[in-house]
Formats: structure tokens, sequence, C-alpha cells
């Protein structure tokens, strides 16, 4: 199955949210993540994350990947503009990465950190259960998958902006839409891989943290 890709108003729109969501997820990461450690970045588009974080946790270093290489050249402007030269080598050249293969093109077999953001809900369901059991095979043992983006969830209002957004995805795509954090779990839980912690994050997201069970 090929993910479609998304348009130019799309990525813009995508690319602003990335610029306002970097603070308070690396607030959050800071208190969650040892001071050295290896990080895979699932989905890693335009590469505002991944160099906002090498520039701010100088412990880590990072594996950005993406299905396409559409923004790889772009990523790479955004890491050399955030790190001084000498620094850029905490980020290693972008990868092809397709959650829904088998087996993932790494050569290295384990991460302390598996992250992803804003995925989910512009991809097919299929990638969910993907998603988790590749980051099961790939996670040290005491690694964490955070995964970032916004949910539905049982026994908790949705924000008309994210119904909104909903509606907005499946009119684009029918295999697009906000998920339910529930069938997230479960699809987690299938893999071996376990909640620990929900973070509620501005504009109506979460982040949520899972471990080896």
């Amino acid at each position: 199955m090929t993910v479609p890709p998304l348009n130019s108003a799309a990525r813009s729109a995508l690319s602003a949210a990335a610029e306002r969501n970097k603070h308070p997820i690396l607030d959050t990461l800071r208190g969650l993540l040892p001071a050295h450690g290896r990080a895979l970045e699932i989905a890693s588009g335009t590469g505002q994350h991944v160099a906002w974080f090498a520039q701010h946790l100088p412990g880590w270093t990072w594996l950005p990947t993406d299905l396409r290489d559409t923004h790889f050249a772009e990523l790479i402007a955004h890491v050399q503009a955030g790190l001084p030269e000498d620094l850029q080598e905490r980020v290693e050249a972008p990868r092809l990465l397709d959650v829904r293969q088998e087996s993932w093109p790494l050569e290295r077999a384990h991460f302390d950190l598996i992250y992803c953001a804003n995925l989910l809900h512009i991809a097919p369901w299929a990638c969910c259960g993907a998603l988790m059991r590749g980051a099961a095979q790939h996670l040290a043992p005491s690694g964490q998958l955070v995964i970032y983006g916004p949910y539905l969830e049982d026994d908790v209002p949705t924000a008309d902006s994210n119904l909104t957004f909903d509606a907005t995805l499946r009119a684009r795509n029918p295999d697009w839409g906000l998920r339910r954090r529930e069938a997230v779990e479960q699809e987690a839980q299938d893999a071996g891989l376990q909640l620990v912690a929900r973070h509620a994050l501005p504009a109506n997201n979460l982040l949520l943290v899972w471990q080896a069970t």
C-alpha cells in the first residue's frame, strides 16, 4: 500500500506546527531521558524536531528516517543551521524507512529512544501495528518509544479543533484520521509494549511513552 504524499499547503502547516510543538516536546523529553543515548526518529519530515533535539540534548545521537527522501535536503539544512559544524555528527545521514517492512533496514539493532511525531493520523492504520512491532524489535532493554500527536480517547471529551481536524483528514484520505488511544494501546500490547506515561501537551496533543513489558 502506498501512502499518498501531502500537498504543499499541508506540508507548510505541518512545518509550522513542528516549530510550535518542538519546545514543549523537548521540555517533556528532558524529564524522560537519561543524559546519553542513541535515538531513532521515525517520519522525520523536514528535520525540525531532530535538529532541535540534537541541539538541546547534547548527550544524544540521532538517526532520522522517512518513507521518502523528499525532505532529506531540507532536513540536512536544518541540522546544519541548528548545530555547530563539530556537533553535526550527532545527527546521522537520513535513511529511508517504511515501518511496514517486516525487517527494518538498520545496521544497529537497538536504540535507547524511538521517537515518532504526527505519523499515525496521516498514515494507514496498518502503520500503527507495524510501528509497534518494529519498535519492540529495536528498543534497547530499558529503551522508550515516544509517540506524539492528536488522539481520540474513551471518557475524555474531544476538543472541537481535533474533531474538525479529524473530519478534514478523513475527507482528504479515508485511510487517515485521528486514532483512538485505546486502540493504539492494544496494538502496542500485542507487540509486547506497555504504555507507561501519558503527557498532555498544548494544542490538544498527547505525548505517549511505551516500554517493553
